[in-house]
């Protein structure tokens, strides 16, 4: 029995001798697969808690709007049902606890702002509106006449001016009026935004889904257009644009190819353009419409720098500043990332002093109890020796409002107040 019991031991030797191999293989093989991927796992939830990160810290650098996005309001002050002016809850709120006997709009659009602003301040004496679109300001003039004339009787003056704001300040001694004076206007508003009947229109060039000419003027009597820097810039100067004002990582690329594209006859229209950047940029880049990205960044950029966006823009915050009466705002509403650093940067600027260097614009404060009662969309002040900047975060637009007007995701409001 003894000897039974020591050959069935001998005989199962080698099945359990095989288990034991099979369970280890088995082990190492779990192992060996955790040891694999487990980078890739890590990888992936490292790349989620940036993604994370990145979104609590975007919105840790604004205020994002609570107001109720009223769309029948909205749509009363639309120039059609593709088009509303954005921020408009948030626009009225800037201004409605002041006194406003004179106003400046100086990108007049269709007016949807200022007709609201109108309707909410029967003091008003003097409104001036101003656009360089001769398109816009003659749908304007007539629109703002009409809420005039219908909600105050008239009594207001209005001049509506076809000029570019870096002139405001020749503008409203053009109106003849001697209470229209640097440093006497209460309120003045800037929506960089385009509007709809621009981009909608196919022969302004502006819009990559629709065939056009290589214009994007803002102003129609203005010389240059994009045709001319796509097909006669030097090389360097392309690149620069498509560096400096579209932020696009494929400029060098498209340069050259650009200026490759002069040897056939060069660039003429939209569709010459978009069908350079479909070929140039890579089938991998954002997915099968990252093509349509790179047009857009391609398309900003050569409006920005046909239209000298960004130093008329500098130039005209200043010139706005010196405008307001003591107490006015400057309203501000930029529309991507080198619009709005330069509205930050001028306004830090501005309550510095130009010369005064003495004056510490850090000082950063909460607002008191009286102007949180008051004006609830004020959170934080930076205090400065010529004014204070009333959004030390910008304001965006409310979820609501982004969800039911896609142009405005990307806007934010900046304010600042003379002192």
């Amino acid at each position: 029995m003894a000897m039974l019991y020591k050959i069935s031991l001998l005989s199962l030797s080698p099945t359990h001798i095989l288990l034991n191999r099979l369970q280890n293989l088995t082990s190492l093989s779990s192992s060996s697969f955790s040891t694999v991927n487990s980078p890739i796992r890590s990888s992936a939830t490292s790349t989620k808690k940036q993604k994370q990160k990145s979104a609590l810290a975007k919105e840790k650098r604004r205020t994002r709007s609570d107001k109720d996005f009223d769309m029948d309001a909205v749509m009363d002050r639309s120039e059609s049902r593709h088009h509303f002016p954005v921020m408009l809850a948030e626009v009225l709120d800037v201004f409605s606890n002041r006194s406003l006997t004179s106003f400046v709009d100086c990108t007049l659009g269709a007016a949807g702002h200022s007709s609201a602003v109108i309707n909410g301040h029967a003091e008003l004496k003097y409104f001036v509106g101003m656009d360089v679109d001769p398109v816009a300001h003659n749908m304007a003039q007539a629109r703002i006449n009409s809420v005039v004339e219908k909600q105050l009787d008239g009594g207001v003056k209005v001049f509506t001016l076809l000029r570019n704001f870096r002139h405001i300040k020749s503008a409203l001694r053009e109106t003849g009026d001697e209470r229209l004076v640097d440093g006497s206007i209460d309120g003045i508003l800037m929506d960089l935004g385009m509007s709809s009947m621009q981009v909608d229109n196919p022969q302004r060039g502006f819009s990559v889904l629709a065939d056009g000419p290589l214009d994007m003027r803002m102003d129609p009597q203005a010389s240059l257009k994009a045709e001319d820097i796509l097909n006669s810039w030097p090389e360097s100067e392309v690149g620069r644009v498509l560096r400096d004002f579209g932020e696009e990582s494929n400029w060098r690329n498209l340069q050259k190819k650009i200026v490759q594209a002069r040897l056939d006859g060069g660039l003429h229209s939209t569709s010459d353009l978009l069908n350079l950047i479909r070929r140039v940029t890579p089938a991998m880049k954002g997915g099968r419409q990252g093509w349509i990205k790179t047009a857009t960044r391609v398309f900003q950029a050569l409006r920005i720098a046909v239209n000298d966006e960004l130093k008329t823009l500098e130039d005209s915050l200043y010139s706005c500043f010196d405008c307001l009466s003591p107490g006015g705002r400057l309203a501000v509403i930029s529309f991507h990332s080198l619009e709005d650093r330069i509205v930050k940067q001028t306004f830090l600027d501005i309550i510095k002093g130009r010369e005064d260097e003495s004056c510490d614009n850090s000082d950063l404060r909460k607002v008191s109890d009286e102007i949180k009662e008051k004006e609830a969309w004020i959170k934080h002040v930076i205090n400065g020796s010529n004014g204070i900047i009333l959004t030390k975060r910008p304001i965006t637009p409310s979820a609501e409002e982004e969800k039911l007007n896609r142009r405005s995701r990307s806007a934010k409001l900046r304010v600042i107040q003379k002192v």
